[in-house]
């Protein structure tokens, strides 16, 4: 009894010092100044509680101290400033066991960035970064809906042991603008799962950046994006590291890339141990795309580099990968803006299934596995690979010319 009755104390107790705090709303106002009012109460054993049936106007931008044992709940909707000479973000600058959580419901709990107005003016001066998960140990991102956003979506930056899921991101146009750099998730950070999130997008569904380490993103379907993306690494010389990559089980639908490898012309360090497996893709112009010459087409023509520093590649596994790739003739992606394409391959037939731009030893170990594909117009599919950049076997004919398996 006596057991019993100190649980049922020391239970009250932590309840009693758990604090809970409803976001206020007043209709026609910007309620981000009463939140930033009160949050400083409310940074450590707290919920933080956009109220359901509500929808708050979040006007001006959201930093979040840093914060332990707080969960930030969106129960109601969140609605950006539809000015389009506002700009806003939500920051979270630290922390432990920091939980962003949205709900299920269909109609409530959504983030509206009115993004369409500035995808038609092509504004792309002082765009929003939405929402910064920065240095946070320990936190959960979750069941957020991004609705329209202006540009990216969430940025992990130095945070590790961080589970991201179930988060719907629909940055789709209602004309024929396009959603620049809406890119879904950028994973930078260490020990990042990612699972079950819906992306329909303007670029990268997931960018792995510089410096990071044991990343799994799975079981995701991504629509429109510029694919799973590692990089771009090693711009300016940088040297650059990411390891320990896992994407799998994933529908890329009408993307512009599936998997992605992107470093500078110029770049030093190495993207270590990187898998992609298990991925559909359906009329996607670039299924699978290496490059270590990455550059800035606006600046000129392509680098000549002959360097054995550019960024490294070891490991790398593509495996069980299937689908039909698009190439319709005369196809050009809604990003592209000059003349040739930013995405433009110089000799290129539109029918690679894998395209391989190496320079010579710096690449250890690159293999496609179980590949099956077709073409959107019924043609032969073919691979791009310089056999002089790699001597070991790529798991196909390292050629211009079809794609023929060799295991």
């Amino acid at each position: 009894m006596l057991r019993s009755f100190s649980a049922s104390l020391a239970y009250a107790t932590i309840a009693a010092a758990w604090s809970t705090f409803v976001v206020p709303h007043t209709e026609g106002a910007d309620d981000t100044p009463a939140l930033m009012a009160a949050v400083s109460n409310y940074a450590s054993d707290a919920s933080i509680v956009f109220r359901a049936d509500t929808t708050y106007n979040v006007w001006s931008p959201i930093t979040f101290p840093p914060l332990t044992n707080v969960e930030v709940v969106i129960n109601g909707n969140l609605s950006y400033p539809t000015s389009i000479k506002t700009v806003q973000e939500i920051s979270f600058t630290g922390g432990n066991n920091v939980t962003l959580r949205g709900n299920a419901d269909p109609n409530w709990g959504w983030v509206d960035g009115h993004g369409q107005q500035w995808w038609v003016t092509m504004q792309q001066t002082n765009r929003p970064h939405g929402w910064l998960f920065g240095d946070v140990t320990n936190g959960v991102i979750r069941d957020m809906k991004i609705y329209k956003p202006v540009a990216w979506n969430f940025a992990l930056k130095g945070s590790a042991d961080v589970h991201i899921f179930n988060n719907i991101i629909l940055a789709s146009s209602d004309d024929t603008s396009f959603p620049f750099n809406t890119d879904g998730f950028s994973a930078g950070g260490t020990n990042l799962l990612f699972e079950r999130n819906y992306v329909v997008n303007g670029d990268d569904c997931l960018a792995v950046p510089n410096g990071a380490k044991n990343i799994t993103w799975r079981d995701s379907y991504c629509e429109g994006s510029h694919g799973l993306s590692v990089g771009s690494l090693g711009a300016g010389g940088q040297v650059s590291s990411v390891e320990n990559v896992l994407f799998e089980n994933t529908i890329m639908n009408h993307t512009l890339y599936a998997a992605r490898f992107k470093s500078w012309t110029g770049g030093n360090g190495a993207a270590i141990n990187i898998t992609w497996k298990n991925i559909t893709f359906i009329d996607v112009v670039f299924p699978i795309y290496v490059t270590q010459n990455y550059w800035d087409q606006s600046g000129g023509a392509r680098p000549d580099s002959s360097s054995v520093n550019e960024t490294h590649i070891e490991n790398f596994l593509f495996e069980n990968f299937a689908g039909v790739i698009n190439d319709t003739p005369g196809y050009v992606e809604g990003s592209c803006v000059t003349d040739p394409c930013w995405y433009y391959v110089s000799g290129a037939t539109g029918k690679e299934v894998v395209i391989f731009d190496l320079y010579p030893d710096t690449t250890t170990n690159i293999v496609v596995k179980n590949l099956v594909a077709s073409t959107l117009t019924g043609a032969s599919v073919s691979a791009m690979c310089n056999s002089s950049t790699i001597s070991s076997d790529v798991g196909f004919k390292c050629w211009d010319g079809p794609y023929v398996p060799t295991a």
